[in-house]
Protein backbone atom coordinates (compact mmCIF):
# COMPACT_ATOMS: atom_id res chain seq x y z
CA UNK A 1 0.00 0.00 0.00
CA UNK A 2 2.31 2.52 0.72
CA UNK A 3 4.33 1.88 -2.44
CA UNK A 4 1.20 2.58 -4.30
CA UNK A 5 0.70 5.31 -2.45
CA UNK A 6 4.31 6.57 -3.27
CA UNK A 7 3.52 5.78 -6.92
CA UNK A 8 0.78 8.12 -6.73
CA UNK A 9 2.36 11.22 -5.00
CA UNK A 10 5.69 11.06 -6.92
CA UNK A 11 5.57 9.98 -9.91
CA UNK A 12 6.62 11.19 -13.03
CA UNK A 13 6.54 10.92 -16.41
CA UNK A 14 3.79 9.38 -16.57
CA UNK A 15 0.98 9.33 -19.32
CA UNK A 16 -1.93 11.39 -19.02
CA UNK A 17 -5.09 9.32 -18.52
CA UNK A 18 -7.83 9.94 -21.39
CA UNK A 19 -10.76 11.88 -19.11
CA UNK A 20 -14.50 11.63 -19.72
CA UNK A 21 -15.38 15.15 -20.82
CA UNK A 22 -18.79 14.61 -21.23
CA UNK A 23 -20.20 16.19 -18.65
CA UNK A 24 -18.60 19.42 -19.40
CA UNK A 25 -19.41 19.07 -23.11
CA UNK A 26 -22.86 18.90 -22.06
CA UNK A 27 -22.70 22.72 -20.50
CA UNK A 28 -22.29 25.45 -22.90
CA UNK A 29 -19.87 27.34 -20.27
CA UNK A 30 -17.45 24.03 -19.72
CA UNK A 31 -19.02 23.83 -15.90
CA UNK A 32 -19.40 20.77 -14.78
CA UNK A 33 -21.05 21.44 -10.98
CA UNK A 34 -24.47 20.61 -10.39
CA UNK A 35 -27.14 23.08 -11.44
CA UNK A 36 -24.83 25.19 -12.62
CA UNK A 37 -25.80 27.69 -15.34
CA UNK A 38 -26.87 26.59 -18.76
CA UNK A 39 -27.44 30.21 -20.39
CA UNK A 40 -27.40 34.21 -19.45
CA UNK A 41 -31.17 34.72 -18.17
CA UNK A 42 -31.89 38.41 -17.50
CA UNK A 43 -33.17 38.83 -14.18
CA UNK A 44 -31.21 36.13 -12.97
CA UNK A 45 -27.30 35.24 -11.91
CA UNK A 46 -25.16 35.40 -15.27
CA UNK A 47 -21.84 34.22 -15.95
CA UNK A 48 -19.35 36.30 -18.08
CA UNK A 49 -16.42 34.27 -19.65
CA UNK A 50 -13.00 37.01 -19.84
CA UNK A 51 -9.65 37.17 -20.09
CA UNK A 52 -6.69 39.80 -19.03
CA UNK A 53 -3.10 39.33 -18.51
CA UNK A 54 -1.15 38.96 -15.31
CA UNK A 55 2.78 39.72 -15.79
CA UNK A 56 1.91 39.27 -20.03
CA UNK A 57 0.08 35.61 -19.37
CA UNK A 58 -3.25 35.47 -20.30
CA UNK A 59 -5.69 34.28 -17.85
CA UNK A 60 -8.70 32.51 -18.43
CA UNK A 61 -11.89 33.64 -16.22
CA UNK A 62 -15.87 33.41 -15.82
CA UNK A 63 -17.00 36.77 -14.16
CA UNK A 64 -20.40 35.88 -12.69
CA UNK A 65 -22.57 38.62 -11.89
CA UNK A 66 -26.40 39.02 -9.34
CA UNK A 67 -29.95 38.87 -10.48
CA UNK A 68 -30.64 42.07 -12.04
CA UNK A 69 -27.40 43.67 -11.93
CA UNK A 70 -26.73 46.76 -12.99
CA UNK A 71 -23.25 48.50 -13.69
CA UNK A 72 -24.09 52.28 -12.09
CA UNK A 73 -24.71 50.23 -9.16
CA UNK A 74 -22.19 49.37 -6.94
CA UNK A 75 -21.39 45.94 -5.66
CA UNK A 76 -19.02 43.72 -3.52
CA UNK A 77 -16.83 41.16 -4.82
CA UNK A 78 -15.30 38.15 -4.39
CA UNK A 79 -12.03 36.21 -5.88
CA UNK A 80 -12.49 32.66 -5.86
CA UNK A 81 -9.33 30.29 -6.54
CA UNK A 82 -9.39 27.02 -7.31
CA UNK A 83 -7.98 23.78 -6.19
CA UNK A 84 -4.59 22.52 -6.83
CA UNK A 85 -5.47 20.32 -10.03
CA UNK A 86 -8.30 22.04 -10.50
CA UNK A 87 -10.20 24.64 -12.80
CA UNK A 88 -12.47 27.25 -13.00
CA UNK A 89 -15.58 25.52 -14.09
CA UNK A 90 -15.49 22.87 -10.76
CA UNK A 91 -15.60 23.67 -7.42
CA UNK A 92 -14.31 27.37 -7.94
CA UNK A 93 -17.32 28.13 -9.81
CA UNK A 94 -19.79 26.20 -7.81
CA UNK A 95 -18.98 28.70 -5.11
CA UNK A 96 -18.61 31.54 -7.58
CA UNK A 97 -21.63 31.02 -8.86
CA UNK A 98 -23.94 30.89 -4.94
CA UNK A 99 -21.62 34.03 -4.16
CA UNK A 100 -23.55 35.49 -7.09
CA UNK A 101 -26.75 34.67 -6.02
CA UNK A 102 -26.25 36.14 -2.51
CA UNK A 103 -25.49 39.69 -4.61
CA UNK A 104 -21.48 39.56 -5.14
CA UNK A 105 -20.02 40.02 -8.28
CA UNK A 106 -17.56 37.21 -8.30
CA UNK A 107 -14.78 35.69 -10.19
CA UNK A 108 -13.06 31.98 -10.73
CA UNK A 109 -9.94 32.53 -13.16
CA UNK A 110 -7.66 29.33 -14.17
CA UNK A 111 -3.85 29.99 -12.42
CA UNK A 112 -1.58 30.19 -15.36
CA UNK A 113 -0.10 27.84 -17.02
CA UNK A 114 -3.14 25.83 -16.13
CA UNK A 115 -6.63 25.07 -17.46
CA UNK A 116 -7.12 27.54 -20.11
CA UNK A 117 -4.95 30.34 -19.16
CA UNK A 118 -1.40 30.74 -20.91
CA UNK A 119 2.01 29.86 -19.87
CA UNK A 120 4.88 27.56 -20.50
CA UNK A 121 5.86 24.57 -19.57
CA UNK A 122 1.98 23.69 -19.08
CA UNK A 123 1.34 22.41 -15.14
CA UNK A 124 4.41 24.99 -13.60
CA UNK A 125 3.07 25.16 -9.83
CA UNK A 126 5.11 27.94 -8.05
CA UNK A 127 3.71 29.11 -5.09
CA UNK A 128 4.90 33.01 -6.54
CA UNK A 129 2.85 32.29 -9.62
CA UNK A 130 -0.71 31.08 -7.69
CA UNK A 131 -0.30 33.85 -5.23
CA UNK A 132 -0.03 36.59 -8.50
CA UNK A 133 -2.88 35.30 -9.94
CA UNK A 134 -4.93 35.88 -6.78
CA UNK A 135 -4.18 39.42 -6.75
CA UNK A 136 -4.48 39.55 -10.37
CA UNK A 137 -7.69 38.98 -9.86
CA UNK A 138 -8.27 41.62 -7.21
CA UNK A 139 -6.60 44.16 -9.81
CA UNK A 140 -9.16 42.84 -12.49
CA UNK A 141 -12.62 43.04 -10.80
CA UNK A 142 -11.43 46.08 -9.40
CA UNK A 143 -12.53 47.75 -12.30
CA UNK A 144 -15.38 45.81 -13.32
CA UNK A 145 -18.17 47.69 -13.85
CA UNK A 146 -20.22 48.35 -11.12
CA UNK A 147 -17.73 46.99 -8.67
CA UNK A 148 -16.67 48.80 -4.80
CA UNK A 149 -12.83 48.62 -5.18
CA UNK A 150 -12.97 48.95 -1.33
CA UNK A 151 -15.57 45.85 -0.57
CA UNK A 152 -13.28 43.09 -2.41
CA UNK A 153 -13.38 39.40 -0.82
CA UNK A 154 -11.35 36.04 -1.34
CA UNK A 155 -12.09 32.73 -1.11
CA UNK A 156 -9.81 29.95 -2.13
CA UNK A 157 -10.81 26.55 -1.89
CA UNK A 158 -8.17 23.75 -1.12
CA UNK A 159 -4.64 24.55 -2.61
CA UNK A 160 -6.25 27.90 -3.50
CA UNK A 161 -7.12 28.81 -0.37
CA UNK A 162 -3.53 28.18 0.84
CA UNK A 163 -2.55 30.14 -1.50
CA UNK A 164 -5.75 32.81 -1.32
CA UNK A 165 -4.02 33.30 2.49
CA UNK A 166 -0.89 34.03 0.81
CA UNK A 167 -2.15 36.55 -1.09
CA UNK A 168 -4.18 38.11 1.74
CA UNK A 169 -1.42 38.29 3.63
CA UNK A 170 0.26 40.80 1.57
CA UNK A 171 -2.57 42.55 -0.33
CA UNK A 172 -4.42 44.92 2.19
CA UNK A 173 -7.33 45.24 -0.54
CA UNK A 174 -8.46 42.06 0.17
CA UNK A 175 -10.83 43.21 3.19
CA UNK A 176 -12.24 39.78 4.10
CA UNK A 177 -10.66 36.15 3.53
CA UNK A 178 -12.14 33.09 3.52
CA UNK A 179 -10.97 29.58 3.02
CA UNK A 180 -12.75 25.95 2.46
CA UNK A 181 -10.68 22.56 3.07
CA UNK A 182 -7.41 24.93 2.57
CA UNK A 183 -4.69 23.04 1.45
CA UNK A 184 -0.81 23.92 2.22
CA UNK A 185 0.95 23.16 -1.23
CA UNK A 186 4.37 23.91 0.24
CA UNK A 187 4.64 22.31 3.94
CA UNK A 188 2.96 18.64 1.89
CA UNK A 189 5.09 18.92 -0.88
CA UNK A 190 8.46 19.24 1.71
CA UNK A 191 7.23 17.08 4.80
CA UNK A 192 4.61 14.56 2.73
CA UNK A 193 0.94 14.38 3.38
CA UNK A 194 0.67 14.01 7.44
CA UNK A 195 3.91 14.89 7.63
CA UNK A 196 4.90 11.30 6.39
CA UNK A 197 7.93 12.07 3.88
CA UNK A 198 9.98 13.68 6.28
CA UNK A 199 12.96 10.93 5.61
CA UNK A 200 13.20 12.16 1.80
CA UNK A 201 13.21 16.06 1.52
CA UNK A 202 16.79 16.36 0.39
CA UNK A 203 16.21 13.29 -1.91
CA UNK A 204 13.37 15.01 -3.51
CA UNK A 205 14.78 18.17 -3.71
CA UNK A 206 17.39 16.76 -5.77
CA UNK A 207 15.01 15.43 -8.00
CA UNK A 208 13.07 18.68 -8.71
CA UNK A 209 17.02 20.27 -9.11
CA UNK A 210 17.75 17.57 -11.84
CA UNK A 211 14.25 17.54 -13.30
CA UNK A 212 14.88 22.00 -13.67
CA UNK A 213 18.54 21.14 -15.29
CA UNK A 214 16.79 18.75 -17.80
CA UNK A 215 13.86 21.79 -18.70
CA UNK A 216 17.01 23.74 -19.88
CA UNK A 217 17.09 21.17 -23.34
CA UNK A 218 13.45 21.09 -23.20
CA UNK A 219 12.53 17.83 -21.21
CA UNK A 220 10.11 18.23 -18.41
CA UNK A 221 9.52 16.20 -16.01
CA UNK A 222 5.99 15.97 -14.48
CA UNK A 223 4.86 14.53 -10.97
CA UNK A 224 1.61 13.70 -9.41
CA UNK A 225 -0.09 12.18 -12.20
CA UNK A 226 -2.62 9.56 -10.69
CA UNK A 227 -2.42 7.01 -13.69
CA UNK A 228 -4.29 4.51 -11.52
CA UNK A 229 -7.70 2.22 -11.88
CA UNK A 230 -10.79 2.54 -10.38
CA UNK A 231 -9.88 -0.30 -8.08
CA UNK A 232 -6.61 0.78 -7.30
CA UNK A 233 -8.05 4.16 -6.10
CA UNK A 234 -10.15 2.76 -3.39
CA UNK A 235 -7.42 1.43 -1.54
CA UNK A 236 -5.83 4.38 -1.09
CA UNK A 237 -4.68 4.98 2.74
CA UNK A 238 -6.11 8.42 2.36
CA UNK A 239 -9.67 9.90 1.85
CA UNK A 240 -8.09 13.17 -0.29
CA UNK A 241 -6.94 10.58 -2.67
CA UNK A 242 -9.41 8.22 -2.69
CA UNK A 243 -12.17 10.88 -3.26
CA UNK A 244 -10.10 12.93 -5.47
CA UNK A 245 -9.74 10.53 -8.34
CA UNK A 246 -13.04 10.22 -8.33
CA UNK A 247 -14.00 13.61 -8.49
CA UNK A 248 -11.44 15.36 -10.84
CA UNK A 249 -11.59 11.77 -13.26
CA UNK A 250 -14.85 10.48 -12.84
CA UNK A 251 -17.91 12.63 -11.28
CA UNK A 252 -16.25 16.21 -12.03
CA UNK A 253 -14.03 15.60 -14.84
CA UNK A 254 -12.80 18.35 -17.27
CA UNK A 255 -10.58 18.07 -20.03
CA UNK A 256 -8.09 20.86 -18.72
CA UNK A 257 -7.78 19.93 -15.07
CA UNK A 258 -5.19 17.12 -14.05
CA UNK A 259 -3.32 17.12 -10.87
CA UNK A 260 -0.21 17.06 -13.05
CA UNK A 261 2.78 19.30 -11.62
CA UNK A 262 6.64 20.39 -13.26
CA UNK A 263 9.12 18.47 -11.29
CA UNK A 264 10.84 21.13 -10.83
CA UNK A 265 8.46 23.32 -9.11
CA UNK A 266 9.14 21.13 -6.28
CA UNK A 267 11.81 23.44 -5.27
CA UNK A 268 9.73 26.70 -5.33
CA UNK A 269 7.11 24.52 -3.60
CA UNK A 270 9.37 23.15 -0.78
CA UNK A 271 10.59 26.40 0.03
CA UNK A 272 7.73 28.17 0.91
CA UNK A 273 4.80 27.32 4.00
CA UNK A 274 1.74 29.32 4.49
CA UNK A 275 2.19 29.75 8.20
CA UNK A 276 5.55 31.83 7.95
CA UNK A 277 3.73 34.66 7.22
CA UNK A 278 -0.08 33.98 8.81
CA UNK A 279 0.79 36.91 11.33
CA UNK A 280 0.43 39.30 8.61
CA UNK A 281 -3.34 38.71 7.57
CA UNK A 282 -4.76 41.64 9.40
CA UNK A 283 -8.28 40.84 7.71
CA UNK A 284 -11.66 39.09 8.89
CA UNK A 285 -10.77 35.36 8.60
CA UNK A 286 -13.03 32.48 8.36
CA UNK A 287 -11.30 28.79 7.85
CA UNK A 288 -14.14 26.26 6.77
CA UNK A 289 -12.98 22.37 6.92
CA UNK A 290 -14.54 18.91 7.66
CA UNK A 291 -14.66 17.93 11.39
CA UNK A 292 -13.25 14.88 9.44
CA UNK A 293 -11.55 15.58 7.17
CA UNK A 294 -7.85 14.06 6.88
CA UNK A 295 -6.67 17.39 5.56
CA UNK A 296 -7.78 19.44 9.20
CA UNK A 297 -4.68 19.66 10.72
CA UNK A 298 -3.78 22.21 7.97
CA UNK A 299 -6.37 24.41 8.76
CA UNK A 300 -5.93 24.10 12.11
CA UNK A 301 -2.35 24.68 12.19
CA UNK A 302 -2.56 27.81 9.80
CA UNK A 303 -4.91 28.95 12.41
CA UNK A 304 -3.15 29.23 14.95
CA UNK A 305 -0.69 31.21 13.88
CA UNK A 306 -3.04 33.96 12.52
CA UNK A 307 -2.44 36.18 15.38
CA UNK A 308 -2.54 39.71 13.59
CA UNK A 309 -6.21 39.68 13.67
CA UNK A 310 -9.18 39.26 16.50
CA UNK A 311 -11.82 38.80 13.51
CA UNK A 312 -11.05 34.94 13.17
CA UNK A 313 -13.21 31.98 12.91
CA UNK A 314 -12.95 28.10 12.42
CA UNK A 315 -16.32 26.47 11.25
CA UNK A 316 -16.30 23.19 11.11
CA UNK A 317 -18.51 21.11 8.82
CA UNK A 318 -19.92 17.87 10.89
CA UNK A 319 -19.03 14.52 8.84
CA UNK A 320 -17.19 16.05 5.80
CA UNK A 321 -14.14 14.83 4.27
CA UNK A 322 -11.91 17.22 2.16
CA UNK A 323 -13.37 16.12 -1.54
CA UNK A 324 -17.23 15.88 -0.06
CA UNK A 325 -17.05 19.58 1.14
CA UNK A 326 -16.37 20.34 -2.46
CA UNK A 327 -20.06 19.08 -4.19
CA UNK A 328 -21.84 16.99 -1.11
CA UNK A 329 -25.32 19.19 -1.64
CA UNK A 330 -25.51 19.13 2.61
CA UNK A 331 -22.06 20.43 3.32
CA UNK A 332 -22.33 22.90 0.45
CA UNK A 333 -25.35 24.42 1.51
CA UNK A 334 -23.74 24.69 5.08
CA UNK A 335 -20.46 26.42 3.53
CA UNK A 336 -22.46 28.80 1.83
CA UNK A 337 -24.55 29.88 4.55
CA UNK A 338 -21.37 30.79 6.82
CA UNK A 339 -19.78 32.38 3.83
CA UNK A 340 -23.03 34.52 3.27
CA UNK A 341 -22.81 35.38 7.31
CA UNK A 342 -19.18 35.86 7.41
CA UNK A 343 -19.03 38.49 3.91
CA UNK A 344 -22.56 39.87 4.87
CA UNK A 345 -20.69 40.95 8.21
CA UNK A 346 -16.83 42.10 6.89
CA UNK A 347 -17.41 42.75 3.39
CA UNK A 348 -21.05 43.98 2.48
CA UNK A 349 -22.08 47.28 3.20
Amino acid sequence: MKKLLCAVLMASMMTTINVNAATADQNPFGLVYSNAITQNVAGKVNIHPVSYQVDGIRVAANVYTPANYDPKKSYPAIVVAHPNGGVKEQVAGLFAEKLAGMGYITIAADARYQGASGGLPRHTDKPANRIEDINGMVDYIRTYPGVNPEEIGALGVCGGGGYTLGAAQKDPRIKAVATISMFNSGRVRKNGFQDSQLDSIQQRLSQAAEARTLEKVGDIRYSGQMNITDEQAKKLPFALYRDGFFYYFRTHAHPNSTFLYTTSSLMDLMNWDVEDHMDMIHQPLLMIAGDVSDTRYMTDDAFKKATGTKEKEVFLVPGAQHIETYYVPKFVNQEADKLQEFFGKYLKK
